[in-house]
């Protein structure tokens, strides 16, 4: 019985335990007791991702640097646009690479393709239609590596500690977010051409690291049928079959889409609001570090209790946290304290549900993990897109109040269907087969 239920799980890739996703006391673990019980690998996997994160300049700059090489504003959003559409598919390309090749030959193939390729823009900046396919193969590139980090960090990192590990990923994405800014402030001065020059060597560097320090073989175990051969493999065709019957998985795909969607508004309309309302920009950079502090110091601690809930609690907990956080910003009109003590509102929802939400594609079995962790990436980086656009919009249309209170809305819908989406099914739902390649012996 108990081999039968296992078996299940693996495919389906619900955890088991005691209904809070597979939460054992060894979840309970301090911070400190985590960080030592982190595998060497894990390590590697993150001081690599945040040494490529410490030069990410391609995004951040690249309008500001094509403007002030007197390019258009036009034709430098056009190739902002190609960047972000390759980032969309690079991500299906990444999890596509991860699950053939694995994460480790994944990274350093795409970050060795994207180092020349961003340290190549000033060289084409002249040449419009060089310029948009290098800028997009940048994007497609970068964005591929995202997948293949993703499946390694479930791989390497113990089940118990899974939470912990994502929430590492984001502090050290977060690092090098904060930190990034202040080098080009610096690298600038110099010459703009060092940005992506600088933001080349940081890939090529990731790339060399993840060579050198990274296993060859993975550490996930081969899964077993119950007789001990090995499971058969999933096609491309029965993964994503699998991934469209998971009701469950796309109701999380759509609530974290609409998450997404706010972020990426509220980050381009929140300066601009801020201004309007008659504050001086310095008190947006004041919101900017605040919020990176704050997130960069507290969200492990944060997590070392958010294990103990289900995986949909804090989905939904933090989705209302950030809701009230919204609803502050949108009375910002009448006194600054509402943009300080909203923006500390939203970002400690972010530190609630993030860990709990970006590892639940981690959950699901090897077969599965780089394909559904590829498409949540996608999703993702397609809400990334609209969010901007979308919030830039609403704002002009309804004004400050008006977007604030559709951002709190769409947060409280994306934690609801948190609700669903991250919750146990029941074992009557655990036990399809997918379509398999091949005929069984």
């Amino acid at each position: 019985m108990c081999d039968r239920e296992s078996k299940r799980q693996r495919r389906t890739g619900y955890p088991g335990g005691d209904g809070r996703g597979g939460m054992t006391e060894a979840t309970r673990a301090g911070v400190f007791a985590v960080l030592r019980a982190t595998p060497s690998p894990v390590r590697y996997l993150l001081g690599g991702v945040l040494i490529n994160q410490l030069g990410a300049f391609v995004q951040t700059f690249l309008i500001l640097y094509l403007t002030f090489q007197g390019t258009s504003v036009g034709f430098a959003g056009v190739c902002l646009a190609a960047y972000s559409v390759g980032a969309i598919f690079g991500a299906m390309l990444g999890g596509e690479l991860t699950h053939r090749f694995g994460g480790r030959a994944t990274i350093v193939a795409v970050m060795t393709c994207a180092a020349p390729l961003i340290a190549s823009i000033p060289l084409v900046r002249g040449t419009p239609l060089a310029l948009l396919a290098v800028v997009g193969l940048s994007g497609l590139a970068i964005q591929a590596y995202r997948p293949a980090a993703a499946v390694l960090l479930a791989e390497y990192m113990p089940e118990e500690h899974r939470v912990m590990a994502f929430s590492m990923m984001r502090i050290a994405l977060n690092i090098g977010a904060a930190v990034a800014p202040l080098i080009a402030a610096v690298v600038i001065q110099v010459n703009w051409d060092l940005l992506f020059w600088l933001d080349g060597t940081t890939a090529a560097l990731w790339a060399l690291l993840a060579f050198v320090l990274l296993p060859k073989r993975s550490a996930a175990p081969h899964e077993t049928e119950s007789g001990g051969e090995p499971a058969p493999t999933l096609s491309a065709r029965a993964v994503y079959g699998t991934l469209i019957r998971d009701t469950r998985f796309l109701c999380y795909l759509v609530a974290g889409m609409f998450g997404m969607m706010i972020y990426a508004g509220w980050v381009a309309v929140l300066p601009l609001n801020i201004v309007d309302a008659g504050y001086p920009v310095g008190l947006y950079s004041t919101v900017l570090v605040i919020s990176s502090v704050v997130l960069i110091t507290c969200e492990l601690k944060i997590t070392t209790y958010i294990v103990r809930i289900p995986k949909y609690l804090a989905g939904l907990f933090g989705n209302l946290v950030c809701a009230l956080g919204f609803a502050l910003y949108g009375l910002m009109a009448e006194h600054p304290f509402f943009v300080i003590a909203g923006a500390l509102l939203a970002v400690s929802g972010l530190m609630i549900h993030g860990p709990s939400t970006a590892s639940h594609p981690a959950t699901f079995p090897a077969q599965l993990r780089s394909r559904y962790i590829a498409t949540k990436e996608t999703v993702s980086g397609v809400a990334a897109t609209i969010g901007p656009m979308l919030g830039l919009y609403l704002w002009s249309t309804f004004g400050g109040p008006g977007f604030w209170g559709f951002c709190a809305v769409l947060s409280v819908i994306a934690g609801s269907m948190h609700i669903y989406g991250l919750k146990q099914p029941p074992v009557a739902e655990r036990v399809a087969e997918p379509e398999v390649v091949g005929e069984r012996p």
